[in-house]
């Protein structure tokens, strides 16, 4: 999410720190990781406690839903969609009310960054993308000449979201967009994405039988939504039709696209795995914080394996996920721009780390604390809270540890006098409850 982006209501948010079944686990995609199939509808309000999530709320709307589409059809004239478009693609539309559940059932946030990479960063998903670079060279030779998009890191992006197009969703994508357009408490983002998915029927760009996707309708292999697709989407293959489903070329030249337009620095990495010294200030470890290489070096900061930064003018800011008992990384402006595909620092963590090891690279060397406990999605509201009861500034809520809380805990560890790394530890938790 940020930017809300195929399932990002869940996926933005989720990848941060993220709690997978164990089916997700064996497939290791974005997909899977936040798959809920069943048909209907629970009954039951939507955890958020939005007016517009409860039960007698979302039966209301579901009554008023064939009105709902119909005040949609100026709009969508607007757009230049022909009225026969709009009646064949709207006719008999019904909607996926099980959405509901899944629109306030995220994910508990109870993944480890580590155990998250370890989901999504396996021998089996390197050795399937290799091949795909090697079965699609021709385009991404063709993809990486005209956008200067490193086609590692779309080749990372189609593994990360769909396992290289293997989970890629199976719900109709505009009945998705219809169903959270007229029900639910994101009904005006999703008009939106509801009128440019049927400007993409309407223009015939995907097949309106391959136009299936996730529950909040990002599809094909690299998860576009719908109005994503209409400012990236591209006809590579100079079939007449963006096709972001079928077409390999337009899935790969989209997605480099993409990220072009999004700021891609040609020829410059996305950031690099570093070793911390004992003596380092982590007051600097903020995204706002940008130094250069050289100045990071002279705070003590080296690469694990000893190599040198090859550009020392380069700026980066520094991470530190897991505090001082975990590794650190320097991220260079690559690493927002995917960031901007989603903003989740485990997601572009991800994605920049699958990258490296498809061209060749090493794990990463340092060790995760993997004996630490994360904190469960209550714990991590109660953390925001008792911050915000000491003074401290958290934004509102909401159980998702971002910049805001990170700060906070830093803050708060600095007044107790512990290392300011703004990890979110239980033992952090436990002093602010003041055991």
């Amino acid at each position: 999410m940020a930017k809300t982006r195929g399932n990002h209501l869940i996926l933005a948010l989720a990848a941060t720190l993220l709690s997978a079944p164990a089916a997700a686990q064996q497939t290791g995609s974005i997909q899977a990781l936040l798959a809920r199939d069943s048909a209907d509808w629970s009954g039951e309000p939507g955890a958020s406690g939005h007016p517009e999530m409860t039960a007698d709320a979302i039966r209301a709307a579901t009554a008023d839903f064939p009105n709902c589409i119909a005040r949609m059809w100026p709009e969508a004239a607007k757009r230049n969609i022909s009225r026969a478009s709009f009646d064949r693609f709207t006719r008999g539309l019904t909607p996926d009310l099980k959405i509901m559940d899944l629109l306030d059932s995220q994910p508990e946030f109870t993944k480890a960054i580590w155990d998250y990479l370890d989901i999504l960063v396996t021998d089996a998903r390197i050795e399937k993308g290799r091949a795909m670079l090697d079965q699609h060279r021709a385009v991404f030779d063709a993809v990486e000449k005209t956008y200067g998009v490193d086609r590692y890191i779309i080749a990372a992006i189609w593994g990360v979201e769909t396992n290289y197009g293997a989970i890629a969703g199976n719900r109709p994508v505009l009945r998705s967009t219809a169903t959270l357009a007229c029900v639910g408490r994101r009904q005006g983002y999703f008009r939106g994405e509801f009128l440019s998915a049927l400007e993409i029927l309407h223009h015939g760009d995907i097949r309106p039988d391959h136009f299936n996707g996730s529950w909040a309708g990002a599809f094909g292999p690299t998860q576009f939504m719908p109005t994503a697709f209409k400012r990236y989407a591209v006809d590579f293959d100079r079939d007449g039709r963006r096709d972001t489903v079928d077409s390999i070329a337009d899935i790969i030249a989209s997605t480099a696209n993409k990220l072009h337009r999004n700021g891609w620095t040609t020829g410059e990495t996305w950031g690099y795995e570093v070793v911390l010294p004992t003596t380092l200030n982590f007051m600097l470890a903020e995204d706002r914080r940008q130094l250069t290489l050289a100045e990071w070096q002279r705070h003590g900061i080296a690469r694990p394996d000893g190599k040198p930064f090859p550009r020392l003018h380069d700026k980066a800011y520094l991470l530190v996920p897991a505090g001082v008992q975990g590794p650190g990384f320097l991220m260079l402006r690559n690493f927002r721009v995917i960031l901007r595909y989603n903003p989740a620092e485990s997601y572009a963590l991800a994605i920049g780390h699958l990258a490296d090891r498809l061209r060749g690279g090493e794990p990463l060397v340092q060790n995760w604390p993997r004996y630490e406990r994360v904190l469960s999605r209550a714990e991590r509201l109660e953390l925001q809270q008792l911050l915000e009861r000491h003074g401290f500034d958290v934004g509102e809520p909401d159980g998702q540890l971002g910049g805001r809380t990170r700060a906070a805990i830093r803050d708060f560890q600095i007044k107790t006098g512990r290392i300011p790394d703004g990890f979110a530890s239980t033992s952090v938790l436990e002093r602010l409850r003041g055991r």
